[in-house]
């Protein structure tokens, strides 16, 4: 905690006879507790300034876990993009077994419509089997 500028900053409003009294654990949950950051826990930290013509840009992208509670609007879009991720898998899974049922279907030669094929076995035969 030395050198930091919050810290500094608090020690220079406090009574002289109060400036060293804080442990190192303190000092830090006090800087917590008043709104500075931890940024350095983030598995992603990239940092850095781009210079686009007469003027500097600088950038900041943080990722990482999160692990703040949801609002109520976030849980309920939540539910929504899982609810969508499932039904898109069951459909997916679906259509592919269905695709292999028929094809199997057709290799045993089962014949459910007379005169009417969807085409599958005869592209499936070209391409894999022969």
């Amino acid at each position: 905690m030395q050198n930091d500028p919050f810290i500094d900053g608090l020690k220079d409003r406090l009574p002289e006879d109060l400036k060293e009294s804080f442990t190192q654990e303190q000092l830090a949950a006090l800087k917590i507790a008043f709104g500075a950051r931890k940024w350095g826990q983030h598995p992603v930290d990239l940092r850095g300034t781009l210079k686009f013509w007469r003027w500097r840009y600088y950038f900041v992208f943080l990722a990482g876990r999160n692990k703040r509670d949801l609002s109520r609007r976030e849980q309920d879009l939540s539910r929504i993009a899982t609810a969508f991720a499932v039904a898109s898998f069951l459909l997916f899974a679906t259509i592919v077994g269905l695709i292999v049922l028929y094809l199997i279907k057709s290799a045993l030669g089962i014949d459910i419509f007379p005169n009417y094929s969807l085409g599958l076995w005869g592209w499936f035969k070209t391409q894999f089997l022969m």
